[in-house]
């Protein structure tokens, strides 16, 4: 499902227009984007969790050469599924 099709079925599921589907959609997106960025965490009960983990530097290898690189750290968003989400698609 791409963004477009998300926005159709939340405009059929909520009555609520297209247009007003694409405002709320991206309105969460811009909410919980920023929250992210700021350290924190965004959490929707039943559904599941974002948050961010720092991933700490690593050497890794290069598979066509064979030579060891530096992975730098970084921060990187994650989601745990909520019990009803998981209960949903089992």
């Amino acid at each position: 499902m791409n963004k477009a099709e998300l926005i159709e079925a939340l405009a059929g599921a909520s009555g609520l227009t297209k247009v007003d589907a694409k405002k709320a959609l991206d309105a969460f997106v811009k909410v919980t984007s920023k929250e992210l960025k700021a350290g924190g965490r965004v959490a929707l009960v039943g559904f599941g969790s974002f948050s961010v983990a720092k991933r700490d530097a690593r050497t890794g290898r290069n598979p066509q050469t064979g030579k060891s690189i530096k992975i730098a750290a970084k921060k990187v968003v994650k989601f745990k599924a909520g019990n009803e989400l998981v209960k949903a698609v089992q």
